[in-house]
C-alpha cells in the first residue's frame, strides 16, 4: 500500500458512478443544454455528474475540500479535489466521443491523484504520486511517454487556433507547426492521455482553468513527461499549459516563454 492507494481507488469508483450518468445522457433529444456567463455551455449531465462526485465526496471525505467547475468550492482543507464533470461539453453536446470526466486530488496544492474517464472513447487513465501511470481497465498496463527529443520529430497537438488568437500568439503557432514534424488539434483532456501513452510529444494550450489540467498532472508526471504553465510555473494553476515528454520541455518553454 502506498500513501494515495485509497484515494485513487475512490476516484476510480466516482469515475465509474460518472461514467454511468454521462453515458445514459449522452445523444439524448431532451438533453437539457444552457449557456452560462462565460459564453460556455452547461448541460444537465455536467451537473449530474458533479453533483453525484460531491455526494461521494462528502460522504466518504467530508473534511475535505471540493472545488468544481459546476458548483465552485467548498470547504478550506489541505486536501482538496478538482472535479471537471465532462470535460469537453462542446463535443458531448454535438454527440463527437471527445470527452471526459476529471477528477483530481490536490494535496498543498500539489495533484497527487489523477482520473480521465473517457467512457465514449472507451478509454480510462489514471495515476497516483509513485504508482506510474496506467491505463485499459480490464487489462491494466503502464503508460510511458515518448522518447521523442527533437522538435522536426515531433507531433505537438495545440487544441485550438481560437486559444492561440486569443492568446495573441498565433505567430508562435505558426512557426511551431513550421518546425514539428506533425501539428494536429486532438482536443481536450484526449491530447494530453495521447502525450502520456508515448502517441505524441507535446501538448500546449491557453485559456484553462485549474479543473481542466489538475487531473491530467499526475498520470503526464507519472508517465514520466513534464507539465508546466508555457510560462514555465509549475501546477495547474497559471492558465495555460505546456506537456510535453520531458525531453522537448526545454526547447519549447525557451521558445513559447513570456
Amino acid at each position: 500500500m502506498t500513501r494515495y492507494d485509497d484515494d485513487l481507488d475512490l476516484a476510480l469508483r466516482m469515475a465509474d458512478a460518472a461514467d454511468a450518468i454521462a453515458m445514459a445522457r449522452f445523444g439524448a433529444r431532451d438533453l437539457q443544454v444552457t449557456t452560462k456567463a462565460d459564453t460556455t455551455h452547461v448541460t444537465d449531465a455536467d451537473r449530474a455528474v458533479e453533483q453525484r462526485i460531491r455526494d461521494v465526496l462528502q460522504s466518504e471525505r467530508p473534511d475535505d475540500a471540493i472545488f468544481g467547475e459546476e458548483f465552485g468550492s467548498t470547504g478550506d482543507a489541505e486536501r482538496q479535489w478538482i472535479i471537471d464533470p465532462i470535460d469537453g461539453t462542446a463535443h458531448y453536446l454535438r454527440g463527437a466521443p471527445i470527452w471526459a470526466t476529471l477528477i483530481a486530488l490536490v494535496v498543498d496544492h500539489h495533484p497527487v491523484v489523477g482520473v480521465v474517464s473517457a467512457p465514449a472513447l472507451g478509454g480510462r487513465w489514471w495515476a497516483a504520486q509513485g504508482q506510474g501511470a496506467w491505463t485499459d481497465v480490464a487489462e491494466p498496463r503502464q503508460i510511458h511517454v515518448s522518447k521523442v527529443a527533437d522538435l522536426s520529430d515531433a507531433v505537438l497537438s495545440y487544441n485550438s487556433i481560437q486559444g492561440w488568437d486569443g492568446a495573441g500568439r498565433m505567430d508562435d503557432l505558426v512557426a511551431l507547426q513550421r518546425d514539428v514534424w506533425r501539428a494536429r488539434s486532438y482536443g481536450d483532456a484526449w491530447s494530453y492521455m495521447l502525450l502520456a501513452e508515448g502517441t505524441i510529444d507535446a501538448v500546449a494550450e491557453f485559456d484553462l482553468k485549474p479543473y481542466d489540467m489538475a487531473a491530467l498532472v499526475p498520470v503526464i508526471e507519472e508517465a514520466g513527461g513534464t507539465f508546466t504553465s508555457i510560462g514555465g510555473q509549475a501546477g495547474p494553476w497559471h492558465g495555460s499549459a505546456l506537456a510535453t515528454n520531458g525531453a522537448l520541455h526545454a526547447g519549447l518553454l525557451a521558445r513559447l516563454a513570456d
